[in-house]
């Protein structure tokens, strides 16, 4: 029987022992595959991981601001657009005495201001006080800080130029913030983060602990490097992949990088809202969105919510759900007593305290997007898109918020009372604004809608001018004092002009009258077609197409007499460059939008000073000034004063075109030049004149901002001369419709004489008015 049975061992065993070898290969064979495999990865991932992190770890998008404004005693400014401005700037209502928080009472403001770093130089913070009465700063003072005659205000950020990713941030840097931040940071979210290196898988079981105890998800079970990972460099998606990968990449960037290095990167990657279609990431950012304040301002509570937010910023977003929001502070506050980094009082008191969110989101939309518009054309003449969207640069621009808002007002306001029914709905519009002396634009308004982003009129309309030509007819022809004066006759009779092809044109009077000879001045205050056009092929019609690129008209000019009408096309912006010349005595100032531009860190990059041309002789330039005030008192443009204050003296000229498709008004007073616009996209008829449409938004616009009249210095080279309305030099017996009129020096009438007596005064008093 034993011999039967050993057979039987031998033939099992050996089938086992056969197979044995084979398994172990094929598992050794797999595992060093699978081993290469991963170490490839492991590559690919480390070059994922450094290439991000190394050089720019993000890209930032560059700032927009406005102007800053200055106070001291005498500066312009009325109350309430002073509130309107520290509201646009984040500043807080209270009692003046908290970093960025100002008190009213009546016309007395004291405000904390925060500090800034200008291109020229830090602001720091300082405390102050005054009054404002008659739209005048009085009584400043400086009631901590530094004593300074002027104060700047920190400007508003009126918008970015974004990544096409759409994240926005500002950047802090780990030992700039308050200590409390990173340290609650790591209470509530990763304890042992200096301790791990990326993965802590004892985190997860204690994380456990602590949700049971608190009833919910107090902490989580990735490390800060895991989440800095999963933000960074991946998707959300919940797989076994993605997490595998997460905890490889959070080994790698600890094995490259710092841990502070890393904790910064998260407190300036972390996501923590939305802004519209940007995300709001990093804490420098969400305190600005939330508070209106800077990180370093911020209080135990208000630090708390933000740290207590990174779980689920919509799910305890503070201005949806305040209720929700709340209980996950204090649970965060409870979390920062029960690791010492406050004590039991500041605990008590900071769960007292309301979450303390501003009413409206403080950040970086782009409130003007008209003008953002024109701020980004300026800025690629010196910089790339790319640049602009990723290296945080710093834009410091010419827009004032007062201004700003005063021609929205205007447009917004009037251009739904210029008509009605269908042309009413199809009525659009657009307001340049620019100081008269610089060229600085300092607002700009694109169309009826002025925060809609779309196309924009006064960039891109381009529309024939009318009789806003008239002007630049008038100076070729003034600037030949031998041909002509303000008071030389000229003929508003109707012709015919007929061209070798066989066509005809017959230029008529928009009222289609006919007066005879008229005095140069009044033709051009009345804005008579055929006078315009008669003294325009006198001189010329390539003289005055010289006179408008003189000017800054860039764009080809058509060389035919229609051109002398107003045929040739414009954007709103090229007339407000074509009329700055003529506001600052023809010197042309090119407009600007830019002041200067910084990088991230506040190194000045560029600066663009004021440049000036001289384009035109000043006396040729007075003279046409002269007639462009007579004007708004007698001319076409006299319905101004029915809006503006009387006493405040402008120059202007209206401008409209066939069945009223365009209604063009260009003017200025001491202060501001203005030019309104308005038409149909569709180019369809309108029925309104210069005066019955655009000059409604000019004069609308000037009465709502403080400002000085149009008063021009007397050029050397002109004199004055009293005439009366025949152009006749003035004796007793034509004292009656005499004025004093203006010569380039040699061109004046030959006999001189004056008026006596009350007529005199009467006279004197009128051209004070004029000029006043």
């Amino acid at each position: 029987m034993a011999k039967s049975k050993t057979p039987r061992k031998s033939s099992r065993k050996a089938p086992k022992s056969s197979r044995r070898p084979w398994f172990w290969r094929l598992f050794f064979r797999a595992s060093l595959i699978g081993l290469v495999l991963l170490a490839g990865w492991m590559v690919y991932l480390d070059a994922v991981v450094t290439s991000r992190f190394e050089g720019r770890r993000f890209e930032i998008p560059s700032r927009v601001y406005a102007r800053p404004l200055e106070l001291y005693d005498g500066a312009s400014v009325s109350t309430t657009a002073l509130q309107r401005e520290l509201e646009l700037s984040g500043f807080r209502r209270g009692d003046g005495n908290k970093a960025g928080s100002y008190s009213r009472n009546g016309n007395r403001f004291v405000i904390s201001t925060r500090g800034f770093r200008f291109p020229d130089g830090e602001e720091e913070r300082r405390r102050i006080a005054f009054g404002i009465y008659g739209d005048r700063v009085e009584n400043f003072r400086v009631l901590s800080g530094d004593p300074a005659p002027i104060v700047r205000l920190e400007p508003a950020q009126i918008g970015g130029i974004y990544p096409t990713h759409k994240e926005d941030r500002i950047l802090v840097e780990l030992d700039k913030v308050p200590e409390l931040l990173p340290a609650t940071l790591m209470a509530v979210e990763d304890q042992n983060f200096y301790d791990h290196f990326g993965i802590a898988p004892l985190s997860i079981a204690r994380a456990m602990l602590v949700n049971l105890r608190a009833g919910e998800i107090v902490q989580g079970g990735s490390t800060l490097t895991q989440q800095l990972v999963k933000n960074f460099f991946l998707t959300r998606e919940q797989t076994l992949l993605r997490k595998g990968n997460e905890a490889l990449m959070s080994v790698l960037l600890e094995w490259h990088y710092e841990k502070d290095d890393i904790l910064e990167t998260y407190l300036n990657e972390v996501y923590l809202g939305q802004a519209g279609t940007r995300s709001i990431n990093g804490f420098g950012l969400a305190s600005q969105f939330y508070f209106g304040e800077s990180l370093n301002n911020l209080e135990i509570h208000q630090i708390a919510l933000l740290v207590g937010m990174v779980k689920g910023p919509s799910y305890y977003n503070p201005r949806r759900n305040p209720d929700r929001a709340t209980d996950r502070r204090n649970l965060v506050i409870s979390e920062m007593e029960e690791a010492g980094l406050i004590d039991p009082s500041q605990a008590a008191r900071a769960r007292g305290l309301p979450l303390g969110v501003s009413e409206r989101p403080s950040y970086s939309e782009n409130r003007y997007p008209a003008y953002i518009d024109l701020v980004r054309r300026h800025l690629a003449r010196d910089y790339r898109e790319e640049d602009l969207r990723s290296e945080g640069l710093r834009i410091f621009t010419t827009l004032n918020p007062a201004i700003q808002y005063a021609a929205e007002y205007a447009v917004e306001e009037t251009v739904p009372r210029l008509a009605s029914g269908e042309v009413r709905e199809a009525l659009e519009a657009a307001l340049v604004v620019t100081a008269k002396d610089s060229g600085e634009v300092l607002a700009l308004v694109g169309g009826k809608d002025p925060g809609f982003a779309g196309f924009n009129r006064a960039l891109d309309a381009e529309r024939p001018i009318g009789s806003l030509i008239k002007p630049f007819i008038y100076l070729s022809a003034l600037a030949q004092p031998d041909r002509y004066t303000l008071i030389s006759p000229v003929n508003d009779k109707s012709f015919v002009l007929e061209f070798d092809d066989g066509r005809r044109w017959e230029p008529r009077n928009y009222d289609k009258k006919e007066r005879g000879e008229v005095p140069l001045h009044e033709a051009l205050s009345n804005s008579y077609n055929l006078p315009a056009v008669r003294v325009g092929l006198d001189i010329g019609v390539d003289v005055v197409a010289e006179t408008l690129q003189a000017f800054g008209v860039t764009s080809s000019i058509s060389r035919y007499p229609s051109m002398l009408l107003g045929s040739v096309s414009m954007t709103p912006v090229t007339v407000a460059q074509m009329y700055q010349g003529l506001a600052t005595s023809g010197f042309n100032t090119p407009l600007r939008t830019i002041r200067e531009v910084t990088g991230s860190q506040g190194e000045p990059l560029n600066r663009y000073p004021l440049e000036v041309d001289q384009v035109a002789d000043p006396a040729a330039v007075h003279l046409v000034q002269y007639a462009m005030q007579e004007v708004m008192q007698e001319g076409t443009g006299r319905s101004a004063y029915y809006t503006i204050p009387e006493q405040l003296t402008v120059a202007g000229k209206t401008g409209t075109t066939d069945d009223g498709r365009d209604s063009w008004f260009a003017g200025f007073s001491g202060d501001l030049l203005a030019v309104a616009w308005v038409g149909r996209d569709d180019n369809g008829p309108t029925v309104l004149t210069g005066a019955s449409g655009a000059l409604p938004i000019w004069s609308r616009f000037m009465a709502g901002v403080p400002q000085h009249g149009f008063s021009p210095v007397v050029p050397d080279g002109v004199t004055y001369h009293w005439v009366n309305a025949e152009r006749q030099a003035l004796t007793d017996e034509y004292c009656d419709n005499a004025r004093f009129v203006p010569f380039i020096t040699g061109s004046e009438p030959d006999q001189e004489v004056s008026c006596s007596g009350t007529l005199q005064r009467r006279i004197q008093g009128w051209f004070e008015g004029l000029f006043r």
